[in-house]
């Protein structure tokens, strides 16, 4: 019987959205399965790979994030430059950090001049990222939206505060939005449904769901992304079927064990893998989860990464995959003064000292169970040593080295004996002991069970006897409102008749035209009768 593999079945599948401009252009998502899942679906679109530059220098960041890009690190376009001829980039991310208004407050003009120089330097697109400054960005990226129109940069992170002002930019100048929330499925769609009542069409979106970094938060982001995916895959939810785009270097390279020297902890070991690890565990866990866009920082995490990414969609193995590179010289760690002493004890050498404790204690006894059996032992020595008695220190030392050597034999007697005694009461008093507890536990229990049963019972009792006086009182407060309503219809049919009466002895030749009784009439039925012959004289 051939084997047959269970497939699950996808409602929709992720929306592809063409990134850039012209020959530029990046396609992302389209892809029918969950993250490489290709026995149930197509990856239509390998995960993309944007590395991230600064407007400025960042004089913050590392010397292992520094050191492969020291030579251009001052400009950001020659820095793009080398990061898609030299590294690969798919994507280049510029991040205006310079217009943080808590730093150097960089005016958006400036920003402008810098976002057009680098889209010149580049044939990939190009993703522009604010501050999540809300007044700084909105005034910023609305100026870089109309100034690079038609460009369709990538320009994020628009949040719920900014969604009108930013949102109204990339929607009217072409450009692509990178919808932002604070790590929150349902948030997530709610920004996506606020940028498409704009007006701004769903290919034209990617969710940000907020990176976590590695050992910060990344396994919120992941529960997030995996719910997003699922929602938008299994459950159908157009609003979610839209591309994961994560800022992996920014949240992994300023957490503090990225930074740390070997001078702080040399536990840690090498400062540059460790950072370069940390990035890339973070990368390829995002991956598995869904991402569709990786923003990083290090050259050996984008090869990393990649060659991960090529060996999943593509098959083979990782034998051939490179250790990392290193840029800086080797940190002289000394892991022999730091690591504890080994123990090289072979095991029957660990078990002698056990066995010589076990000997000791038996020693220790013996003493005890020698001087409760001496009495007897002197007392049939005594009459054979009275009998020579000039020769009585010679024969006193045989017979006394006699008992020496029995007395290890019934010492062993005694000790087996006495422990099959000691061991029946322990467990008869132990079992006395455990019964009782049992036996009390059970009291217990079942004098609380009839108490609460007796409770519940006068509570029952008790809301049945308010039940039927509240019934009562409501029963006797329908018959009074009753009563009361027949006196007043009593009065009222009373004081019409009276009028009635009236008129009619006021004029006594008018003759009314129907007689304003009848038996078989109604209550009402008479009280209109009488209305109307009222009217009718009053005419």
């Amino acid at each position: 019987m051939s084997f047959e593999m269970i497939k699950e079945k996808y409602t929709g599948p992720i929306m592809e959205i063409e990134l850039g401009k012209g020959d530029n252009t990046v396609k992302t998502g389209g892809e029918t399965c969950l993250p490489f899942y290709q026995f149930e679906g197509e990856v239509t679109n390998k995960p993309k790979i944007a590395m991230e530059i600064w407007d400025m220098d960042p004089e913050e960041w590392p010397d292992a994030a520094r050191e492969p890009f020291k030579d251009v690190i001052g400009d950001p376009a020659a820095w793009a430059k080398k990061c898609v001829q030299e590294y690969g980039a798919d994507i280049i991310c510029l991040h205006l950090r310079s217009t943080d208004p808590n730093e150097h407050d960089v005016s958006a003009a400036d920003a402008v001049a810098k976002v057009k120089k680098v889209n010149e330097a580049i044939d990939v697109p190009l993703i522009v990222w604010g501050t999540a400054n809300p007044d700084k960005d909105s005034e910023v990226l609305k100026k870089v939206a109309e100034d690079c129109s038609g460009e369709n940069l990538i320009i994020g992170p628009i949040e719920d505060v900014t969604h009108k002002s930013i949102g109204a930019a990339v929607m009217g100048y072409g450009h692509t939005a990178v919808a932002s929330s604070p790590i929150d499925i349902n948030l997530a769609k709610q920004i996506n449904i606020l940028l498409e009542n704009l007006g701004l069409p769903l290919n034209k979106i990617l969710v940000d769901p907020t990176t976590g970094g590695l050992g910060y938060g990344l396994e919120y982001s992941y529960s997030v992304m995996e719910r997003i995916k699922l929602a938008a895959m299994t459950f159908g939810d157009d609003k979610l079927q839209l591309p994961i785009i994560n800022y992996v270097a920014f949240d992994v390279w300023k957490c503090k064990e990225a930074k740390q020297p070997v001078e702080e902890d040399p536990r840690l070991g090498d400062p540059e893998r460790r950072a370069i690890m940390m990035e890339t565990v973070a990368a390829t866990t995002y991956l598995m989860a869904g991402s569709n866009i990786l923003i990083l920082r290090h050259p050996e995490t984008v090869r990393l990464v990649r060659q991960y990414i090529d060996l999943l969609v593509e098959g083979g193995t990782a034998q051939e995959v490179a250790p990392i590179q290193k840029n800086l010289s080797e940190p002289e760690i000394d892991y022999v003064s730091m690591s504890p002493e080994p123990d090289l004890t072979v095991e029957e050498a660990k078990e002698a000292p056990k066995a010589e404790a076990k000997k000791e204690e038996a020693k220790a006894e013996a003493p005890k169970e020698e001087t409760k059996e001496a009495p007897k032992e002197e007392a049939k020595e005594a009459p054979k040593a009275e009998a020579p008695k000039e020769e009585a220190p010679k024969a006193e030392a045989p017979k006394e080295e006699a008992p020496k050597e029995e007395a290890p034999k019934e010492e062993a007697k005694a000790e087996a004996a006495q422990p099959s005694v000691d061991e029946s009461k322990l467990r008869a008093e132990l079992e006395g002991k455990i019964r009782a507890e049992v036996e009390a536990k059970l009291r217990q229990e079942m004098e609380s069970k009839a108490k609460a049963e007796e409770s519940a019972e006068q509570k029952e009792e008790k809301a049945k006897k308010a039940a039927e006086e509240k019934a009562k009182k409501e029963a006797e407060a329908r018959e009074k409102e009753k009563e009361k309503l027949r006196a007043q219809l009593e009065s009222d049919e009373k004081e019409i008749r009276n009028k009635v009466k009236k008129l009619r002895s006021e004029q006594p030749g008018e003759e009314p035209p129907f007689t304003p009784e009848k038996p078989q009439e109604s209550g009402p039925e008479r009280i209109l009768q009488v209305l109307r012959l009222i009217h009718h004289r009053a005419a």
